[in-house]
């Protein structure tokens, strides 16, 4: 519960980190009346937020906790709302797509199957055939997951906090809280400078961990661009733990690694050309030269891999959205939903217990 300085008018609310998760915490709040503002060690949506693959469902959500997909849920309506809205109030539309997905891993389909008839999504199986010439691959036709062109979004985001006079404080790190007492009163940069507010919100991807005293670490992620292949894919492929994913322009994402190695945020040959490899085997040798970009970034990872949602276990006034991993995206619009529900002590979308970072102190 928030105290009892919320219900003042306007309140304040200081979030730390712009990413996705943190400027849609801002819209939420803004919303809801609050006077917002929101710090960023570089530049907005410029970490996890850009360099994922915008993918609008865990990949193979059967093989998550039940809490990721109860998020990533709630979120689909949200996204249908959301991008036309972003689209139309800055110009720049974040592509939301309804692309379906394939899945191709014949070990994974009964699995599949069965969970979506248990959540009453469609799932067909299918023969697919991405090779010109090759066999056919037998598979899962998952329509109901999309995509959204992920830097796309994260600059409409970036563009709306500005018409709507949020106040952004990019390439400003923040240090420490302020303290009244036991309880987080605002944020006190590296340069020194100090802001108060009514709640403090930690957004800061992988590095919520340090900043709130929580087990979030980083999990490196390589992934490639593909020169646009005109007609060559339309839907998301899901094969061998790894993705395609197929843009409007043409161009393939190709992903990804999942590796632990603390903040480097290094690309290795290594990684390129198992990704090479990979993309090879389903869309032909000729992709091999068709590279157009390779880069990493960090996921927020958790011991249980379900993010943190709610009051700090240990500091009075500040709140947490962080610990997202894979599925920042995808949960985006619930998670922050979720929280400014929890802020301004109201009823909750989906139960909130699961979430609760008082469980890290536990674990």
């Amino acid at each position: 519960m928030a105290s009892s300085s919320v219900s003042s008018s306007p309140a304040h609310v200081a979030i730390v980190g712009a990413g996705v998760i943190g400027m849609l915490s801002a819209l939420q709040l803004h919303g809801r009346g609050w006077r917002v503002s929101v710090f960023d060690q570089a530049s907005a949506g410029r970490e996890s937020s850009w360099a994922g693959g915008g993918i609008l469902s865990p990949i193979l959500p059967w093989n998550y906790p039940a809490p990721v997909w109860q998020l990533s849920r709630r979120s689909l309506p949200l996204y249908k709302a959301l991008a036309p809205e972003l689209a139309a109030a800055t110009g720049v539309d974040p592509e939301l797509l309804a692309s379906g997905a394939m899945l191709l891993d014949p070990a994974q389909i009964a699995a599949g199957q069965a969970w979506c008839a248990a959540e009453g999504l469609p799932a067909m199986e299918i023969d697919a055939i991405l090779r010109t010439r090759g066999p056919a691959l037998p598979g899962l036709l998952l329509p109901w997951i999309g995509q959204i062109r992920n830097p796309r979004l994260g600059q409409a985001l970036r563009l709306r906090l500005g018409q709507l006079g949020i106040e952004l404080h990019e390439n400003t790190p923040v240090a420490g809280w302020l303290r009244d007492g036991e309880r987080v009163s605002g944020v006190r940069t590296v340069a020194g400078d100090e802001h108060r507010a009514d709640a403090v919100v930690l957004a800061a991807g992988a590095w919520s961990g340090a900043l709130g005293a929580l087990p979030v670490a980083p999990v490196r992620g390589q992934m490639l661009l593909l020169q646009a292949v005109p007609s060559r894919l339309k839907r998301i492929v899901f094969s061998q733990g790894r993705y395609l994913i197929p843009r409007r322009d043409g161009r393939i994402l190709v992903g990804s690694t999942v590796e632990h190695a603390g903040f480097d945020k290094s690309i290795t040959g290594d990684a390129r050309d198992e990704l090479v490899a990979f993309a090879a085997g389903l869309l032909g040798d000729e992709v091999k030269g068709q590279v157009e970009a390779h880069w990493s970034g960090l996921r927020p990872g958790t011991a249980d891999g379900i993010p943190y949602i709610g009051a700090h276990p240990a500091l009075p006034g500040l709140w947490v959205n962080a610990g997202h991993y894979r599925n920042g995206l995808v949960m985006a619009p619930a998670s922050t939903e979720l929280l400014a529900d929890l802020i301004e002590d109201k009823a909750t979308q989906v139960d909130a217990a699961a979430y609760k970072p008082g469980r890290a102190s536990r674990g």
